[in-house]
């Protein structure tokens, strides 16, 4: 004796079967479907045995898999960071309500991030660390291209612009291209070897393979990314709880995700008071301290005084520490 169908799944398959119906689709293809489809596991649906393939040490050193597996952890939050901003940058009827929502997840990823980098910091013995770090040559995390990418869909390039000719491209905005503004864009500045004052194999490899995608990013977003669709937010949008969460991520992002690299450039790369080359041979002095580059997303957002002081106070102690 066949069993009743219940109330409510009789109201899903009419449901089913409307939708399929709607779409030009045979619904019974679709359940002869699910008979045959297997139970998901969880291991298949995060591809799991994938996943644990990926840490691939060069060295024998076991320090090197915390470093490799922290590295990729991180890109996945960048790949989550993007996500919700381009959901802000692709809405067509953006409320502040809805700016906020995404700003206040993305401080999230960034808060993970920035509260887990002691596992970089002090995770690793410091002398296999400098021994395993010369077989990456010359990769180095300033490659990361989702974090500048992460840079684009948050401001204007002029904001990206290092700060010794920032004013100059301010003078003359209208006159400003992407290009051109790119060419002097901060980061460049970290890939100049320090001692012949040439780029660096980081930098032209990272160029090499990046600048076509960050250019045509660059142009898409000149008028759409999170400053700019700040700023055309109507001013009744633009609510408290929206300037704090902007202004939050505008220090988790340009001042306190730096200030944990400098942390780990310091315990990693200073030795009896003299620094040593990152990977790459890339200028981290140079590059990562917040208080030199004075990167904000949102500049409208901070006083002049607080620009000024911009990260100052922390670098300035660990700078002078030997």
């Amino acid at each position: 004796m066949s069993q009743e169908i219940s109330p409510e799944i009789a109201q899903r398959i009419k449901l089913l079967e409307d939708k399929f119906k709607h779409s030009g689709q045979n619904m019974l293809s679709y359940l002869d479907g699910l008979l045959y489809d297997r139970y998901t596991t969880y291991w298949d649906y995060i591809r799991l045995d994938t996943l644990l393939s990926l840490q691939v040490p060069s060295t024998d050193f076991p320090d090197e898999m915390i470093f490799i597996g922290y590295h990729q952890i991180t890109e996945l939050y960048f790949k989550l960071i993007i996500h919700e901003q381009t959901q802000i940058i692709e809405s067509e009827q953006l409320t502040g309500k809805f700016f906020e929502e995404k700003i206040l997840r993305i401080n999230r990823y960034f808060t993970v991030l920035i509260n887990s980098f002691e596992v970089m910091i002090k995770g690793m013995e410091r002398e296999q660390f400098l021994q395993f770090r010369m077989s990456l040559l010359p990769a180095s995390g300033f490659q990361s291209a989702q974090y500048r990418m992460l840079e684009f869909y948050s401001s204007d390039l002029i904001n990206l612009v290092h700060p010794s000719v920032r004013s100059r491209f301010r003078e003359s905005e209208n006159n400003n291209t992407i290009e051109d503004l790119f060419e002097n864009i901060y980061w460049k500045k970290g890939g100049i070897d320090m001692n012949t004052g040439e780029k660096t194999l980081t930098l032209k490899q990272f160029e090499k393979r990046y600048t076509p995608r960050f250019l045509r990013i660059a142009n898409e977003v000149e008028n759409t990314n999170l400053n700019q669709r700040y700023l055309s937010l109507p001013e009744e949008e633009k609510t408290p709880e929206l300037k704090t969460a902007l202004r939050l991520l505008d220090q988790n992002a340009n001042i306190n995700w730096l200030l944990m690299h400098m942390g780990a450039a310091h315990r990693y790369l200073r030795k009896e008071g003299k620094a040593v080359k990152a990977t790459g041979g890339t200028n981290w002095k140079e590059f990562l301290p917040p208080s030199f580059q004075k990167i904000s997303y949102f500049p409208t957002l901070w006083t002049q005084e607080e620009h000024e002081n911009w990260g100052k106070q922390w670098v300035d102690h660990v700078l002078n520490t030997k």
